[in-house]
């Protein structure tokens, strides 16, 4: 453990902390009123609305894997970060100018950047570390808690700034957020020297592509095989799961912002604000569950059983809210209780802290080496389609039944976390002693 100089961690992981912790304030700041100014400010219909937030969202996500491509193959995960970092930060600035034009053009510079750095800094991260080394999940859980610092403080200071202020002040915001994460990054390279040699050590696909076969279809053994199914099996897992989960930003956004009381013990509050509450949430739970994983020792669930819990925790949530959208079904016109939303919020992260931290963690162990930056892109791809579908999903908000809406919803991811639970064991047999 020669190098444990952050809290017993490679120094390295704190520059990638704080650097991730401003690119997610920059996107989650963004994120918390990006439907509610195409609804508000730009006059779209929710079906409109709903279907540009999805495709961008998507293309954010979607783009990662190209960006790990990119970075196997010709940038190198370190400057893929720092380029992606730089565009993303062009992106918010240009959504800061009124002109619809610069609308699509900041929307597009966003995804590109995005594609570039969210998969890479997470290469790096995994980088930091031995394969041996037993600290990597506990790494990753830190590294995880600075993405969920940011998407709690860039809903409350960009949004705030959106909807009291200007809309344009509030992506100018999320742009100013984001050069501060590109100054800590550059600042910090040199803590990242370890993990960026140990990066260039590995073979990259080209030269893989040149070299003898080692007799495996297509490069790879039938063990790699095995793993590469296995990540198949948790990418269709984890997208039911997102299209659940990522509705946060766009269907339960405008349901917060619509038939909430937008009140606490007399305070007003913004609706944007809600997008900080799953992250207040990881904050507080992570730590918990941290100590759990630990205490339960042998007896820790594996990364399948992890999966099918995040999945009925994501669905439970939403019959939750049955019970609100019933009232409001009956009584047109009525507001509920912001706990309600809330209480949604705090089961999600349940399920959300099975899934999310895990997922990325096991992906970096089970791909091969040579494509770990393609197949982490395939991990934020589940992502894609989640949010692709969180789109879609806002556009029934004014039209479909809300106990309708969320009913299906709940009883997809449910349905899905039995078939989860009953694929445990093959799955783990795929892993082949990855846990």
């Amino acid at each position: 453990m020669a190098d444990a100089g952050w809290f017993g961690h490679p120094r390295g992981l704190s520059t990638l902390f704080f650097t991730e912790m401003w690119e997610r304030f920059s996107y989650y700041g963004m994120r918390a009123f990006l439907i509610l100014y195409m609804v508000h400010a730009l006059g779209f219909d929710d079906k409109h609305a709903g279907r540009i937030y999805g495709n961008y969202t998507a293309g954010v996500w979607a783009a990662a894997i190209v960006g790990g491509i990119v970075a196997d193959w010709w940038l190198g995960q370190y400057r893929s970060v720092l380029i992606g970092g730089i565009i993303i930060a062009l992106g918010h600035f240009t959504l800061a100018f009124h002109p619809l034009p610069f609308f699509y053009v900041g929307l597009s510079l966003i995804v590109i950047g995005t594609g570039l750095l969210k998969p890479n800094v997470s290469g790096i991260v995994g980088a930091l570390y031995d394969p041996a080394d037993t600290r990597r999940d506990a790494g990753f859980s830190i590294f995880y808690m600075g993405i969920n610092l940011g998407a709690f403080i860039g809903p409350l200071i960009a949004g705030w700034l959106a909807q009291k202020v200007d809309w344009h002040l509030g992506f100018a915001c999320a742009g100013v957020g984001m050069s501060l994460g590109l100054v800590q990054y550059a600042l910090g390279r040199r803590r990242l020297q370890p993990a960026i040699e140990r990066l260039a050590r590995r073979p990259r696909p080209a030269a893989a592509a040149a070299a003898p076969s080692s007799g495996g279809f297509i490069g790879f053994t039938v063990a790699e095989w095995k793993r590469i199914a296995a990540m198949a099996v948790f990418f269709v897992l984890a997208a039911i799961f997102w299209g659940a989960y990522e509705q946060a930003g766009s269907s339960l956004n405008l349901f917060g912002d619509r038939y909430t009381t937008l009140q606490i013990l007399g305070f007003e509050f913004p609706s944007s604000w809600y997008v900080s509450v799953q992250a207040i949430f990881v904050i507080i739970l992570a730590p918990a569950f941290a100590w759990l994983w630990i205490r339960l020792g042998k007896y820790e669930p594996t990364t399948p059983t992890k999966f099918a819990f995040g999945l009925f925790f994501v669905g439970l949530s939403f019959l939750f809210l049955l019970i609100p959208a019933g009232a409001i079904q009956g009584t047109p016109g009525l507001r509920v209780s912001p706990f309600w939303l809330i209480g949604c919020y705090f089961i999600q992260e349940l399920g959300e802290l099975s899934i999310s931290p895990v997922g990325l963690s096991v992906f970096t162990k089970l791909a091969p080496v040579r494509i770990v930056g393609m197949m982490l892109g395939l991990w934020f791809l589940a992502d894609s389609v989640g949010n692709k579908v969180a789109g879609y999903a806002a556009g029934f908000i004014s039209t479909a039944p809300l106990p309708q809406l969320f009913g299906v919803v709940g009883a997809v991811c449910i349905g899905a976390s039995l078939v989860a639970f009953a694929i445990v064991t093959p799955v783990k047999r795929l892993m082949g002693g990855v846990r």
